[in-house]
C-alpha cells in the first residue's frame, strides 16, 4: 500500500528583506523538525507595505484598520481563505488582541531586544548636537528620545531597513535613525554583541554609519520586539502542532507577560509604551515605561516573580505604574 501524500505546509510572509529572512528561519526550523513535509512560501503585500505615502502611525487611520494590523491584515485574509497555514510576523507588529478566528500559536527564539541608534558621526546619543534630526516611524521611540534629549528633532521615516540606512547615509534629511537591533542582526548589517554603547562599530555596507546600542533598561523596547510570531487559524490543529513544535518556551513566557501588560493598558502597537523582560533562573523580571499620548512625564514600574506566572506578573506591573 503506497503512502498517502502529506499535505504541504504553506508559510505566508511579507516581502521585505527582513520578513523573508524571518520566513526562511521559520521554514528551516519546520524542515528540520518535519523533514517529510513539503514547505511552500507565499509572499503577500500588506497595507503597511503599500501605504508609504503617510506616516506609519497614520496608516491605520487612513485605511480604517485597527491598531498596527496594517502589517498583518492581508496575511490574516490569506489564513482565513486557506491560502496559507502559518503567517510569519515580526511580533511587535501584531495587535495585542486578535480576531477570534486567529491565534498566536508560537514564537521562535528571540533575538536581542534593544533599540539601536545609527548616526552619521561617532559618539552615540550624547554625541548628537542640539537640533539633530533623528528618523523613526515609532511613536514609542520618538517619545523616549524626546524624554532623554528634548533638544533633538524627530522626523518620520519610512521604508525597509536597508532603505532607511541609505537615506541616513546620503546625509540629506537625517543625522541619525533608530532601528531594532534584532532586524539589523538578522540582515547581517551588524554583528551580535552583548556590549552596549558604541566603540568603532560601523554598519556592514555603510562604513560612514556608526552603531550605538541603547541600554534596554534606559531605552525600553516595544512589547514583543525581537521575536518572530507564528499566527494560525484558531481551529487548525495541524498548524498549531507544527508551530508548537518549533516554538521557544522562554521567549513565549516573556512575550506573554509583555503582551498581557499592553492589553491591560488597552494599548496598541502605536501606543508609546516600552517594556522589557528577562528570565534569570526561575524568575521573570519586568520593567515598563508608559508615555501620555500628548507627551509629558511618563509612568514607570518594575516587578519580578516566578516565571511560571507571566500573566499575574503583567497584572502586577500594570498595578504598579506610578
Amino acid at each position: 500500500m503506497s503512502d498517502i501524500p502529506t499535505p504541504p505546509i504553506i508559510v505566508g510572509t511579507r516581502g521585505s528583506e527582513l520578513a523573508l529572512v524571518q520566513a526562511t528561519a521559520t521554514e528551516a526550523s519546520l524542515a528540520q523538525a518535519f523533514p517529510r513535509i513539503s514547505i511552500q512560501r507565499q509572499v503577500i503585500k500588506t497595507t503597511g507595505d503599500r501605504r508609504t505615502d503617510v506616516a506609519l502611525s497614520e496608516v491605520a487611520k487612513a485605511e480604517g484598520i485597527f491598531d498596527k494590523g496594517v502589517f498583518i491584515k492581508e496575511l490574516e485574509q490569506a489564513l482565513d481563505s486557506g491560502d496559507i497555514d502559518i503567517a510569519v510576523h515580526s511580533l511587535k507588529d501584531m495587535p495585542t488582541t486578535l480576531g477570534e478566528r486567529f491565534e498566536l500559536a508560537a514564537v521562535l527564539e528571540r533575538a536581542p531586544i534593544r533599540d539601536v541608534l545609527i548616526t552619521c558621526q561617532p559618539g552615540g546619543l550624547d554625541g548628537l548636537p542640539k537640533g539633530a534630526r533623528v528618523g523613526t516611524s515609532s511613536v514609542r521611540r520618538a517619545m523616549q528620545l524626546k524624554w532623554l534629549r528634548p533638544d533633538l528633532v524627530t522626523q518620520d521615516i519610512r521604508g525597509n531597513v536597508p532603505t532607511r540606512l541609505q537615506k541616513l547615509s546620503d546625509g540629506n534629511d537625517y543625522d541619525a535613525i533608530l532601528l531594532a537591533e534584532a532586524g539589523l542582526i538578522r540582515l547581517n548589517l551588524i554583528s551580535f554583541s552583548e556590549a552596549e554603547g558604541a566603540e568603532f562599530e560601523s554598519v556592514n555596507g555603510f562604513t560612514n554609519l556608526h552603531v550605538y546600542r541603547l541600554p534596554e533598561d534606559q531605552f525600553l523596547p516595544a512589547a514583543g520586539q525581537g521575536a518572530i510570531g507564528l499566527e494560525i487559524r484558531s481551529h487548525d490543529a495541524r498548524s498549531r502542532a507544527l508551530a508548537h513544535s518549533i516554538g521557544h518556551a522562554e521567549t513565549w513566557t516573556r512575550i506573554r507577560a509583555e503582551r498581557e501588560f499592553l492589553r491591560l493598558l488597552d494599548g496598541g502597537c502605536h501606543t508609546p509604551v516600552g517594556v522589557s523582560s528577562c528570565i534569570k533562573e526561575d524568575y521573570l523580571f519586568l520593567k515598563a515605561i508608559v508615555f501620555p499620548e500628548q507627551g509629558g512625564t511618563p509612568k514607570t514600574a518594575e516587578v519580578s516573580g516566578l516565571a511560571a506566572n507571566p500573566i499575574s506578573l503583567a497584572f502586577q506591573l500594570f498595578q504598579s505604574l506610578s
